[in-house]
C-alpha cells in the first residue's frame, strides 16, 4: 500500500557543507551562499548550514554568520543552523544569538541542534566524546526555558550556569521560531524532540534498521512528557543526483563520487569513509542500492522517496545534501529537475492537473459540442459574414460531433 506524505511536502538543501581538501577555500565559501540563493529561485523552501571546526571539508564554522548573510540576499526561503553543537557553546549565548537572527531574518530562521558530529571537534575542546549527548540534552533543557518560559532561569550543571537567565527581548516570531533536533540512528535525537515537542531532522540513518522506529520513538517521549509532535515537522536528507537519463546521471557523477571529500581527499585508503553516502568504495552502482543515494532520472527518485515514505510511515520535508558530484550548472539542472517533476507528485499538484486534462478531454465533444452554432450566431448577431475558412473548420468540428455520438 502507497503512503501518502501528512502534507504537501516542502523541499530543501542541507548544506553541510562537503569540500574536498584541494580548491581555494573563500570560493567555497562563497559557492555554498550563492546555492542557496538559486535554489531559492527554483523553489526550494528550505536550506540547512552546519557547524565544523576541524578536518578541514566542512568549511562554516558558525551558521548563523552564512544565515545573517543569505537573509539580506533572498526574500523567502527558510534559513535552519544544520546544525549548532550545542556542548560547544554557552545555551544563554546560543538563544540569544538566535533570537537576534530571527528579528535580522524577520522569522525565516530555524534552529536546529545536536551533539556535534565531528569528535576531532570536541577532542580539541576538551569534551569528552562519551558526555556530548548529555551535554546536548542539558543545554536544550536551559534553551527551551529561554525560549518559552517569562520567569527566569538559575541551572549550574558540571560545564555551565544561569543566574537568573532572561532574554532580554521578546521573539520576532509568534510565539517563538522553530526549534528542532537532528538524528542519525540512536534515539537520543527523538528523544529530546519528543520531550520538547520540537521538530526532527534525520540527517543520516535513512539506510539502517532503526528508520522506521525514528517517529515511533519521537511520539512516545512526547506522550511521557504531555508534548504534541506532528510528521509535518521531520525532515529527512538524501544524497540526490538527477539527469535526463539514468545513464547520464551516473556518468555525471562517477567521478566526483569518487573524489568526494572524506573519500577521495584522504591520503591512506585506509582512511577513507562512506559517510553519509552509504558506500565507501567509490561504486557508484553498488551505492545507489543504498535508500539515502538517489542518482538517476525524476521518475527513479519518485519511485526511492515514495520507498522513504511507506517505510518510514510519511514525513514533512525532503533535504538534498548538497554534495558536489558534478559542476556546479549540471547540479543546478539536477535541482531544476527535482523541483520541475518530483516536488508537484508529493505536493498533490500532478493529480489536480491531470484530473483537469483527463475531465476536458473524456467531455471535449460535449463541451465544445456547441462552439459552432454559438460562432454562428455571433455573426448572425452581428450582421457579418463568418470567413470561409472559419466555416469548414466549424463544419469538421460538427461533423467529428456527430460521428463520435454514432
Amino acid at each position: 500500500m502507497t503512503t501518502r506524505p501528512p502534507c504537501r511536502m516542502k523541499f530543501g538543501i542541507f548544506v553541510a557543507p562537503w569540500h574536498a581538501i584541494g580548491e581555494h577555500p573563500t570560493r567555497a565559501i562563497h559557492r555554498d551562499l550563492d546555492l542557496v540563493v538559486a535554489l531559492e529561485q527554483l523553489g526550494f523552501d528550505e536550506a540547512w548550514i552546519g557547524e565544523h571546526h576541524s578536518f578541514g571539508r566542512e568549511l562554516i564554522s558558525n551558521p548563523m554568520i552564512a544565515i545573517a548573510s543569505l537573509a539580506e540576499r533572498t526574500k523567502r526561503i527558510r534559513l535552519g543552523t544544520g546544525v549548532v553543537s550545542l556542548p560547544y557553546h554557552h545555551p544563554l549565548m546560543v538563544a540569544d544569538d538566535f533570537l537576534q537572527l530571527d528579528h535580522q531574518t524577520q522569522g525565516r530562521a530555524m534552529l536546529g541542534v545536536g551533539p556535534g558530529a565531528l569528535t576531532s571537534d570536541a577532542y580539541m575542546m576538551g569534551i569528552p566524546t562519551e558526555l556530548q549527548r548529555q551535554r546536548q540534552a542539558e543545554a536544550l533543557d536551559a534553551i527551551m526555558h529561554l525560549a518559552r518560559s517569562e520567569e527566569p532561569l538559575t541551572m549550574k550543571t558540571d560545564w555551565f550556569e544561569l543566574n537568573e537567565a532572561k532574554l532580554q527581548m521578546a521573539w520576532y516570531s509568534d510565539p517563538h521560531p522553530e526549534f528542532a533536533t537532528a538524528v542519525t540512528v540512536t534515539p537520543s535525537g527523538p528523544t529530546l524532540a519528543g520531550k520538547h515537542g520540537v521538530s526532527l531532522l534525520s540527517v543520516a540513518g535513512a539506510d539502517s534498521d532503526s528508520f522506521k522506529r525514528v517517529w515511533g520513538w519521537t511520539e512516545e517521549a512526547a506522550a511521557d512528557h504531555g508534548q504534541a509532535v506532528d510528521r509535518r515537522n521531520w525532515r529527512v536528507v538524501v544524497n540526490l543526483y538527477l539527469a535526463e537519463t539514468r545513464e547520464q546521471a551516473i556518468e555525471d557523477v562517477r567521478r566526483g563520487f569518487a573524489e568526494r571529500a572524506y573519500y577521495g581527499d584522504v591520503r591512506d585508503e585506509d582512511q577513507r569513509v562512506g559517510g553519509l553516502f552509504g558506500d565507501a568504495t567509490g561504486d557508484i552502482e553498488k551505492a545507489m542500492e543504498a535508500r539515502s543515494i538517489i542518482v538517476g532520472t525524476p521518475e527513479d527518485a519518485i519511485e526511492k522517496i515514495q520507498t522513504l515514505v511507506d517505510l518510514s510511515g510519511g514525513f514533512g520535508t525532503l533535504l538534498c545534501f548538497a554534495h558536489e558530484w558534478a559542476p556546479t550548472d549540471k547540479l543546478l539542472k539536477s535541482y531544476e529537475l527535482l523541483m520541475r517533476y518530483v516536488a508537484p507528485v508529493f505536493q498533490g499538484h500532478v493529480d489536480r492537473l491531470t484530473w483537469a486534462r483527463d475531465f476536458v478531454e473524456d467531455n471535449r465533444r460535449g463541451i465544445f459540442g456547441a462552439t459552432p452554432k454559438a460562432m454562428t450566431k455571433a455573426f448572425d448577431d452581428a450582421g457579418k459574414e463568418m470567413p470561409a475558412v472559419m466555416k469548414e473548420g466549424l463544419e469538421r468540428l460538427r461533423k467529428a460531433r456527430e460521428e463520435a455520438q454514432t
